[in-house]
């Protein structure tokens, strides 16, 4: 362990450098955790490197208290915790899985850390990664609870808030899934309304000004609203295959629980066209309302 000011500081792994688990870095420094970092592929970490944190190897980031991961999906998180590379953890270290997964990987995942006394938590996010930097992030966590109730001192620092909802791992991902469907209904339901009014001549930065004046003043609609207006998709803050993998995940899990969800093929099938689109599959995910605005369907 590493001291500060006479203090010892908890040292933290975090796994995954995207853009979310790029932001999730510079908060655990930020909130004053000392940090070992490990990606899969070679990155771009000068400033973080410089900002205190430490390079390693994945065995080496195994080996602290909490073990932080931002993977992108179900494949590159059951590749890296794998059994043999969790048979090298350190007895008891908690993970607090903040990437979107199935629920057959939760539950695979559980089932695995079970076998080699590794604590684990499915603790996806709520937020992009200006919500994490600024700390307005939300966690929505599952698992055993004295693991949850340890990776608290995590979980403070870096959210607003986080919830229990339960030990099940899947409980969580079913929240996340949940928050997401509903966003790319707000999606694509802003990119209707725009296309609408714009047609019919009504400037459409007036018309976002009137609908998030009263009706719709969360985050959805007054952050997506205007980059929609304004076709600000780039920097992609959540991309096109993001969205799509979500909408399957979605699906996935509604057909596991008997559950029938109309509008789900509709979205489906409009990531799939935008995600072919040369002029769009890059940007970002709010970037499906073009399909309806530029008469694409």
């Amino acid at each position: 362990m590493e001291h500060s000011t006479g203090e010892e500081k908890l040292r933290v792994s975090l796994i995954g450098l995207g853009s979310m688990g790029t932001a999730m870095a510079h908060r655990l420094l930020d909130q004053g955790f000392d940090l070992d970092i490990w990606n899969r592929s070679p990155k771009e970490i000068g400033d973080l490197l410089d900002k205190g944190a430490r390079k390693v190897e994945l065995k080496q980031a195994l080996q602290n208290d909490f073990v932080v991961s931002m993977l992108s999906n179900d494949a590159a998180a059951l590749d890296v915790f794998s059994d043999e590379n969790l048979a090298n953890a350190k007895p008891g270290v908690v993970h607090l899985n903040m990437s979107t997964l199935s629920t057959d990987a939760s539950r695979e995942l559980a089932s695995r850390h079970a076998r080699h006394n590794v604590g684990y938590v499915a603790s996806p996010v709520l937020g992009r990664p200006m919500a994490i930097t600024n700390g307005k992030l939300l966690i929505v966590a599952a698992g055993d609870p004295h693991a949850i109730e340890k990776a608290k001192i995590v979980f403070e620092k870096v959210s607003a808030q986080h919830w229990n909802v339960g030990s099940d791992h899947t409980k969580s991902i079913l929240v996340k899934l949940g928050v997401n469907y509903n966003l790319i209904h707000a999606l694509q339901a802003i990119g209707e309304s725009v296309a609408l009014v714009e047609s019919g001549g009504v400037d459409p930065n007036t018309f976002i000004e009137i609908i998030t004046h009263t009706a719709f003043t969360g985050s959805a609609y007054t952050g997506y609203g205007p980059m929609i207006v304004n076709r600000n998709y780039t920097p992609p803050g959540f991309s096109v295959a993001l969205g799509l993998k979500d909408v399957k995940l979605v699906e996935d899990a509604a057909a596991e629980l008997n559950l029938k969800l109309p509008v789900a093929s509709v979205l489906h099938q409009l990531f799939e066209t935008a995600l072919h689109d040369p002029e769009l599959k890059d940007l970002d995910w709010s970037a499906i309302a073009e399909l309806t605005r530029q008469r694409k369907l």
